[in-house]
């Protein structure tokens, strides 16, 4: 009989018969898991995100057990500090051949693992849970000027037979729908109201626990609504096909005071600790869409964000891991504003956005992106500064999506990797989205003075800033052109208001 390994499973790789676990023996290989002060800790978790992961970890604990295998559990009141001290202990318990464990999702602790000095071996293995491999991902991008997402997604689409016809051409003619999926928000669709899972004994223990051990963390657990079990999380995504994927892809892009959900999925955290598989979600969409349950535009929309968007940013992650992470293009060092912490601005589209994600854990794509992040990278926040920010306080952040996500995306930081442009906006972007302006002090209409939104002048001033970089960019060439037609008074004018506003908003 083989000698048995201990299996080592992390909080993020909760997916029964996969990574660690494919090949295990109930009665025979034991499992340790642990909730370390050192994970809980590295950054300001939001609370809901502690509570999530400490209580999918207990339930997949006793799915474990239930099956047979022997779980070694260390509960954030055993005190230990680090996964590492956590296996030292579980090797004083059983005699085994080796220690096993799938790649971590970060590098950081990928690189503490590669340290870690047992009496037997560590086996790492590669994360089977994800369409594309890492090695897949380099061998696609080597060579290659740049890459974009776009080019990625139809090779990924091909490769694995989803919205595609029998000839190898993309359903519906064309690949990429996303010019369907931008509607503004008017309040002119009826939002369903959303389910909550049961809260079970487990999940009141474990919020209790991070009420007591964590109560300056950012997060308000007495609205805790996610799911902790993959059965649930199942049913959450069930109902999100059902009654909120006909409208998911038209609204995707919009903002809204009424709800913080809208028409979305609600799936990247389940998705990203194991709860949910990604290419069973996406078949799962594109069933949808066959049975006319919903436009192509909307299961083209949701399958590009897992099957295209998700994929990609882990394997851009890994292929520039570590040094990506000190990447800053555009030398943006101005400190984070204290307000990003309460939420205590007059800008209402801002303070909605920062107000549901400190509360919530969880923004939509846009408020992330176009709302929070250009004001970030038109105030030129310090990168490191906003990338742990994020990394902090929503649910599903784990560096290997948040870091591109954040530094090439929202903050242009690593010189267009990740995007050919930086995606800046004034606030007439935002009040073609939603109806937050009508809320809001400020006029989108006006550049300067007080009535006027910050976003326009930071817009203006952010170009004018970084014209010269700009001017080698096609993409940026008409906005440049319009910034140099105004008139040299008009010009100045924005400089000084848009001086003013960060040295009350975001002071050095």
């Amino acid at each position: 009989m083989t000698k048995p390994r201990l299996i080592l499973i992390l909080g993020d790789q909760l997916t029964a018969d996969r990574g660690a676990l494919v090949d295990a023996v109930p009665g025979r290989d034991p499992i340790v898991m642990a909730e370390v002060h050192s994970e809980a800790t590295y950054v300001a978790h939001n609370k809901h995100k502690i509570a999530l992961i400490f209580s999918a970890m207990r339930h997949f604990r006793d799915a474990l057990r239930d099956r047979g295998f022997g779980v070694i559990y260390f509960e954030y009141s055993d005190g230990l500090p680090s996964l590492e001290a956590a296996v030292q202990e579980a090797l004083k318990q059983c005699d085994v051949a080796a220690v096993r464990c799938v790649e971590p999702g970060e590098h950081r602790l990928l690189s503490s693992l590669r340290q870690w000095q047992f009496d037997v071996p560590l086996e790492l293995i590669a994360d089977d849970r994800f369409m594309s491999t890492r090695e897949a991902f380099n061998t696609w991008a080597s060579g290659r000027k740049q890459l974009r997402m776009e080019y990625f997604y139809r090779v990924m689409r091909k490769q694995h037979r989803l919205l595609m016809e029998a000839d190898d051409t993309p359903a519906g003619g064309q690949w990429n729908f996303d010019a369907e999926n931008r509607r503004g928000w008017r309040a002119q669709e009826s939002i369903p109201e959303r389910p909550l899972p049961d809260t079970d004994a487990i999940t009141r223990e474990v919020l209790a626990l991070v009420e007591r051990e964590f109560p300056d963390n950012p997060g308000d657990l007495q609205r805790f609504y996610l799911a902790v079990t993959g059965e649930d999380a199942a049913a959450m995504f069930e109902w999100f096909v059902e009654h909120a994927l006909p409208h998911f892809g038209t609204y995707q892009d919009a903002l809204a005071e009424e709800s913080p959900w809208l028409f979305h999925s609600l799936v990247s955290m389940y998705l990203n600790i194991g709860l949910l598989d990604a290419e069973t979600c996406c078949r799962q969409v594109e069933q949808a869409w066959r049975d006319g349950r919903c436009e192509l535009a909307a299961a083209e929309g949701f399958i590009r964000q897992i099957l295209g968007w998700r994929e990609f940013v882990r394997g851009v992650y890994w292929l520039t891991a570590p040094e990506y992470a000190q990447q800053n293009t555009l030398a943006a060092t101005r400190p984070l504003p204290p307000w990003f912490w309460d939420g205590d601005t007059d800008m209402r589209c801002l303070q909605a956005a920062l107000v549901q994600t400190l509360d919530l854990g969880y923004a939509h794509h846009i408020q992330r992106l176009m709302v929070i992040g250009n004001f970030a990278l038109l105030a030129g926040l310090d990168v490191s500064a906003v990338c742990e920010w994020y990394l902090a306080v929503y649910v599903d952040a784990f560096e290997w999506v948040e870091l591109p996500n954040t530094l090439g995306m929202a903050l242009h930081a690593d010189g267009g990797l990740m995007a050919s442009k930086p995606y800046a906006a004034s606030g007439k972007y935002i009040q073609r989205q939603g109806n937050h302006c009508k809320q809001c002090r400020y006029n989108p209409r006006e550049t300067t003075g007080a009535r006027a939104c910050p976003y326009n002048s930071l817009y203006w001033a952010f170009l004018d800033r970084h014209e010269e970089r700009f001017a080698r960019n096609p993409r940026m060439q008409l906005a440049l052109r319009n910034w140099q037609r105004k008139p040299d008074d008009e010009r100045d004018a924005i400089r000084r208001y848009a001086g003013q506003l960060l040295a009350t908003m975001a002071p050095e």
